[in-house]
C-alpha cells in the first residue's frame, strides 16, 4: 500500500469516520412523483413504517409514516452539517426556526445545550420523480462547547464557491468548498459555536467532481489533522500509486500532497478533515456527551422539559408545496432563495 494512505476501507449507508467527525450518513433515494400530501404516490403496504429503512424500490421512508424523513428528534453535544445535492429538506425546531432547502445548499446546525428538531423530504413534484441525495455528517463539539446555545446556520447554494482545477491534459476536476478554503475560495463561515470555527482545527468539508482520466493535487493538511475522502460515484481512482474501486474510504496522512488520477467514468468524492478534539466520547442515540453521568444527566434533562418543548402542531412538519426556499430563523429572520419549484 502506497505510504501516503493510512487504510482504505468499505462504504455502506452510514460512512466511518475519525474524531472530530462522529459518522456520515449517505443518502440517496429516488422517490417517485408526490401525492397530496407531499408523501409518495406510492402504495406503503409491505413497509416497516416508522422505522423504513429497506430501500424497496429504491426509496425508503425512514421514520416517516406519510412523508419520508424524520420527525421531531433531539440532539446535544454535537453538530450536524446536512449538504443536501438534489431534492428538497423541511426543516423545523424547538427554537420555533424553520426551513425549506437543497439543490446544493447546506444546513449547519450546533445543537448545543439540547435542540429538537425535524427533517422532512417533501415530495413537491405531483407530476414527475422527486430524487433527493443528501450527506448527513455528524461534527462532534469539545467539552467546553457542548452546552452552547443551539443554533442553525443556511449556506445556500449560490454563496457556496466552486473552483475548476483543468489538468496539463485539459481535464476538469471540481472542488465545492463548504468547509475550509481551498485557494481563494472561502464559503461562509460555519455557526460561532462550532469546532469548524477556529482556524488551527484546520477542518475542511470538500465535494470533488473528476471528469474521466483527470488528474488533481489534493494539497497537504496541517501536521495533526485527521483526513479521508470518500469516493462514492465512479469507477476507479488511482491515488498515488495505488488504484481503488468505486465505494471505498481512503484515509490519508496529513502532511502530504496527494495526487489523484480518475479512471474511465465522471467520478465523486466527499473530503473531510479535521484536527481531532481528543476527547472521551459517550454517545447515545441523538446525544453525544464526554461521560457516562453526563449521557444520564442528558436523558434527564430531556424527559424533564424536551429542551424546550415543541411549538408545532405536528411532529413531522411539512411546509406548504408552493413555499420554495426558504428560512425562517428564531429571531424572526427570514432568508428566501426562490420562489418557485421549478
Amino acid at each position: 500500500m502506497d505510504d501516503t494512505i493510512r487504510r482504505t476501507f468499505p462504504l455502506g449507508f452510514l460512512w466511518e469516520t475519525k474524531d472530530p467527525f462522529l459518522f456520515c450518513a449517505h443518502h440517496d433515494d429516488s422517490y417517485p412523483r408526490g401525492n397530496e400530501a407531499q408523501g409518495p404516490e406510492a402504495s406503503l403496504e409491505e413497509r416497516n413504517l416508522g422505522s423504513d429503512f429497506e430501500p424497496r424500490d429504491g426509496w425508503r421512508m425512514y421514520h416517516g409514516r406519510e412523508v419520508p424523513g424524520f420527525p421531531s428528534h433531539p440532539h446535544r453535544g454535537f453538530e450536524t452539517v446536512t449538504i443536501v445535492r438534489r431534492g428538497l429538506i423541511d426543516h423545523s425546531d424547538s427554537l420555533g426556526a424553520a426551513a425549506r432547502f437543497g439543490r446544493g445548499d447546506v444546513q449547519w446546525l450546533t445543537a448545543g445545550r439540547g435542540i429538537q428538531h425535524a427533517e422532512m423530504f417533501p415530495l413537491v413534484h405531483p407530476d414527475r420523480p422527486n430524487p433527493l441525495e443528501l450527506f448527513q455528517i455528524w461534527l462532534n463539539l469539545p467539552r467546553a462547547d457542548k452546552r452552547v446555545e443551539p443554533h442553525f446556520t443556511m449556506l445556500w447554494a449560490k454563496d457556496i464557491p466552486t473552483r475548476e482545477v483543468v489538468d496539463d491534459a485539459g481535464r476538469r476536476t471540481a472542488v465545492t468548498v463548504v468547509a475550509g478554503t481551498f485557494g481563494d475560495a472561502t464559503p461562509p463561515p460555519p455557526p460561532p459555536g462550532s469546532w469548524a470555527s477556529r482556524p488551527e482545527t484546520d477542518v475542511a468539508i470538500w465535494t470533488l467532481r473528476m471528469e474521466p482520466g483527470a488528474k488533481f493535487t489534493l494539497p497537504a493538511a496541517a501536521a495533526g489533522t485527521g483526513r479521508a475522502f470518500y469516493f462514492f460515484a465512479g469507477s476507479s481512482l488511482r491515488v498515488e500509486t495505488q488504484r481503488i474501486g468505486a465505494s471505498t474510504g481512503v484515509e490519508l496522512r496529513d502532511e502530504r500532497s496527494v495526487t489523484l488520477e480518475n479512471g474511465p467514468d465522471e467520478a465523486e468524492l466527499l473530503l473531510l478533515q479535521g484536527r481531532p478534539i481528543g476527547e472521551p466520547v459517550a454517545a447515545h442515540g441523538p446525544f453525544v456527551m464526554n461521560t457516562m453521568d453526563e449521557l444520564r444527566q442528558t436523558f434527564a434533562d430531556y424527559q424533564r422539559d424536551r429542551f424546550g418543548g415543541w411549538p408545532w402542531e405536528s411532529d413531522a412538519p411539512v411546509h406548504p408545496r408552493e413555499s420554495g426556499r426558504f428560512a425562517r430563523h428564531a429571531d424572526g429572520r427570514i432568508e428566501r432563495v426562490e420562489e418557485d419549484l421549478a
